[in-house]
C-alpha cells in the first residue's frame, strides 16, 4: 500500500485547481461535461436527486459474525475514515461528490492521504486528473493538473462501464449530446424572441398595384418599422401598413414550437438514462397517488440500490485493505433500513400483529410525545380480547358472539312483512336491552384491567384506549344488526298503509345507510364513555375506583338514552325510504312522548314536501345530520300524504 504523507499541508498533492491544466494534452470532454452540468438544468435535477438521496442516508460499518447475525463498528478505522474523510468534510458531502462525480464524468477519484497518522481520503475532481499509460487493464500512474503523479495504489478510483477497456468509464451525458445540444439551442432561439419582445419574425407584403414610393416614402416607413421593431412593440406604437400592405409571420410561434413539451421531454430522456422514475423528479403527467407511493417504495430498491451496492464494494475494496486492524468479514452499507421500514402507523400495525400484542409501553409511548412517564406506565397492557376473546392479535377485530343478538331473519323480501318482525316498542326494547348489557361487559372489562395494576391509580384513558377499535367494531355489528329490524319495521308502517305489496320497494336498498348509522352511533357511544374515563382520570385521587365505578354507571344510562335516539332515527329512515319508493310527496311531523321538547311541540301538524327539511332543521325525528339537542331521546314520528 501507498499514502501521500502530508503534515496537514493538502497543497503538496499538486491535485489543486491551478491554470496549467488548460494546457495540458487533454481531451476537451471532462469540461463539456462540466459544462452541461452548469448550463443544462435537467441534467444538474438529474444528478443532484441522485446525489442528495444517497448522501442523506449515511454508511455504518458492520462486521459479519455469521450468516445470521453480524455487529456494528463504531470505532473501527474504515468507520472512522467514513464519519470524516477529511477535516472539516463530513459524510454528507464526501458521498454527494462521489455520486455527483459519477454522474457526471463516470469517475470518482480520491488520493490517499496520511495525516497525523491517520489515513484520509482528498476527493479530486475528474477534470483535475486522469489515469495515464498502462494498457486497458490497467494505467501506469495517474497525472494531475498540478503536474504532480500518484502511483496506482495511491488513487482511489471508481468508474463505470467503457466497451473497450477496463481503466475508464463512459459518461451518460455522451449519449444525451445531441438532445442536449437541441434544447440549448430551443433556449437560445427562446431567449433572442423575448430579447426581441417577444416578436415574431416575418415580411411585409405590398400589392403589385399601389402606388410607386420615393426615396421619402421608403425612408419615412423604414424609420417607422424600425422604432416599432426595435422596441418589441411595446414603446413603438402600433405601427401603420399603408397601401393594402399585408404582415406574414415567418417561424415558429411558442405553441408551435412546443417549447414546455420539449423540455419536458429532455428531462425525461435525462431521467431514462439514469433510469429514475419520472414522477420522482416533477414529471406528474401519468402520476397517481398509487404509482407515486410505490415508486418512492422502490426508489431505494431499484433506482438507487445498484449505487449503493456498487460504492460499498468500492469502499471495502480499494479503501479497506489500506487500514490497520482486524478487517476479517469488515464490510459497509448504507443505512437504507430507515427510509424502508414504512411509516409509523405500518410499523406498529406489523409489529402489533407479530407479536400478538401491544408492543409499546404507555411510558415510551409518553417519551414519543415529550411527556413524562407516570406510575405504572412500564408495563405492556394485553387487550381483554386477546386474554379471553381468544384472538390471535389485539387488531383482530371480530365481534364478540355473545354480545351481539342471534340471526333473527334479516331476509331482503319484495312483498309481504316478515313475520318475525315486532313493532317499534319491540325492537326498540330490544336494542335498549343489547346495548345496554353489552354496556355492561365493556365497563366490567375495563373496572377487570385497572383493577389488576398496581395500588396507584393507572393511565385510565391509555386502558381505554387500548380496546377502542375492538369496541366501535362491536358497536357497528350490534347497531347494524338491530338497525336493519327497526327500519324494516318504519317502512312496514307505511307500507301497510300505502302500498301493501311494497311495489317498488325493497329492504336492501336502505342497508348502506344502515351501516352509515351504526358507526356513527358507535362513535357517539364510544366518545360518552372515553369522556366519563376523562373526568375521573382528571379528578384523580385515592377515590378513582369508585370514580370508575360511577363512570360506567353513567355509560350504562346513556346507552339507554344512545338505544332511544337511535330507535327513532331507524324507525323514521325505513318510514321515509318506503314513502319515497311509494309516490308519497308530502310528510307531517307528529310531536310524541310524555315531555316533548318546546320546539317539537310548536312543529306538530308541520307539513312539507317529502325531500324538504322541518323548521328544524331535521328530514325526520331523529335525523343524524340535525344538532344534538333536537335529537337525543327524541319520539316523534311522521305521517305521510299524496299531494296534489
Amino acid at each position: 500500500m501507498a499514502f501521500v504523507v502530508s503534515s496537514g499541508q493538502l497543497a503538496v498533492t499538486g491535485a489543486g485547481v491551478t491554470p496549467g491544466y488548460a494546457s495540458m494534452p487533454l481531451p476537451p470532454m471532462p469540461w463539456e461535461y462540466e459544462t452541461i452540468w452548469r448550463t443544462q438544468p435537467q441534467v444538474r435535477t438529474v444528478i443532484g436527486f441522485l446525489a442528495r438521496n444517497i448522501a442523506q442516508l449515511g454508511i455504518h460499518t458492520f462486521r459479519r459474525v455469521s450468516d445470521t447475525d453480524r455487529e456494528r463498528l463504531t470505532d473501527h478505522p474504515l468507520a472512522r475514515l467514513l464519519e470524516s474523510p477529511m477535516p472539516g468534510m463530513t459524510t454528507y458531502r464526501f458521498v454527494e461528490r462521489m455520486v455527483s462525480d459519477i454522474g457526471v464524468y463516470d469517475h470518482w477519484y480520491g488520493i490517499k492521504l496520511k495525516l497525523d497518522g491517520q489515513l484520509r481520503i482528498l476527493p479530486v475532481p475528474p477534470s483535475l486528473i486522469r489515469p495515464h499509460g498502462g494498457n486497458w487493464i490497467a494505467p501506469k500512474y495517474f497525472e494531475t493538473a498540478g503536474g504532480r503523479d500518484f502511483a496506482v495504489d495511491e488513487v482511489v478510483h471508481i468508474h463505470g462501464y467503457s466497451p473497450d477497456n477496463l481503466t475508464v468509464g463512459s459518461s451518460p451525458i455522451e449519449s444525451l449530446r445531441e438532445l442536449l445540444l437541441e434544447s440549448s439551442e430551443a433556449a437560445r432561439q427562446r431567449s433572442q424572441m423575448w430579447k426581441g419582445g417577444a416578436r415574431l419574425t416575418g415580411v411585409l407584403k405590398r400589392p403589385m398595384d399601389a402606388p410607386d414610393w420615393g426615396n421619402t416614402e421608403k425612408q419615412r416607413f423604414r424609420e417607422m418599422w424600425r422604432t416599432f421593431s426595435q422596441g418589441g412593440g411595446a414603446e413603438g406604437g402600433t405601427p401603420i401598413l399603408e397601401d393594402g400592405m399585408d404582415y406574414v409571420p415567418v417561424g415558429f410561434n411558442p405553441e408551435q414550437a412546443q417549447y414546455i413539451e420539449a423540455r419536458k421531454l429532455t428531462r425525461e430522456e435525462v431521467s431514462a438514462a439514469y433510469f429514475i422514475p419520472p414522477p420522482l423528479i416533477g414529471i406528474l403527467d401519468h402520476a397517481t397517488y398509487s404509482n407515486i407511493k410505490e415508486q418512492h417504495a422502490h426508489l431505494y430498491q431499484d433506482t438507487l440500490g445498484p449505487w449503493m451496492v456498487m460504492l460499498q464494494q468500492e469502499i471495502v475494496a480499494q479503501i479497506l485493505p489500506d487500514l490497520p486492524g482486524n478487517n476479517d468479514q469488515v464490510y459497509c452499507e448504507f443505512n437504507i433500513d430507515a427510509k424502508l421500514r414504512g411509516s409509523f402507523e405500518e410499523q406498529a400495525v406489523a409489529a402489533s400483529t407479530a407479536t400478538g400484542r401491544p408492543w409499546m409501553t404507555v411510558n415510551e409511548t409518553r417519551a414519543r410525545n415529550n411527556l413524562p412517564a407516570i406510575e405504572g406506565g412500564d408495563s405492556l397492557i394485553t387487550p381483554m380480547n386477546v386474554t379471553e376473546g381468544g384472538l390471535a392479535s389485539p387488531r383482530d377485530t371480530a365481534p364478540d358472539s355473545a354480545a351481539l343478538p342471534k340471526a333473527r331473519g334479516l331476509a331482503l323480501v319484495k312483498s309481504g312483512r316478515p313475520a318475525d318482525l315486532g313493532t317499534v316498542a319491540t325492537e326498540g326494547d330490544a336494542l335498549a336491552t343489547s346495548l345496554e348489557k353489552w354496556t355492561k361487559r365493556a365497563a366490567d372489562k375495563l373496572l377487570a384491567a385497572a383493577g389488576a395494576k398496581a395500588s396507584g391509580m393507572p393511565d385510565l384513558l391509555a386502558l381505554w384506549a387500548a380496546g377502542s377499535k375492538d369496541r366501535i367494531a362491536q358497536l357497528e355489528a350490534l347497531l347494524t344488526d338491530h338497525g336493519y329490524r327497526l327500519a324494516q319495521v318504519g317502512a312496514w308502517d307505511v307500507l301497510n298503509e300505502w302500498n301493501p305489496d311494497a311495489e317498488g320497494w325493497s329492504a336492501d336498498v336502505m342497508l348502506a345507510w344502515i351501516l352509515a348509522a351504526a358507526g356513527t352511533h358507535a362513535e357517539q357511544h364510544e366518545e360518552a364513555g372515553r369522556k366519563a374515563v376523562a373526568a375521573v382520570q382528571e379528578k384523580g385521587g385515592d377515590g378513582w375506583r369508585e370514580g370508575l365505578l360511577g363512570a360506567a354507571a353513567a355509560w350504562g344510562a346513556a346507552a339507554t338514552l344512545r338505544a332511544a335516539t337511535a330507535t327513532t332515527e331507524l324507525r323514521s329512515f325505513g318510514g321515509h325510504d318506503a314513502a319515497s319508493a311509494s309516490g308519497l310527496t308530502k310528510k307531517v311531523w307528529r310531536t310524541g312522548g310524555r315531555n316533548p321538547r318546546p320546539s317539537h311541540k310548536a312543529q306538530d301538524g308541520e307539513a312539507v314536501s317529502l325531500d324538504d327539511v322541518f323548521s328544524n332543521g331535521l328530514r325526520w325525528p331523529g335525523d343524524g345530520q340535525g344538532k344534538t339537542d333536537e335529537l337525543i331521546n327524541c319520539n316523534c314520528s311522521l305521517d305521510y300524504a299524496r299531494g296534489d
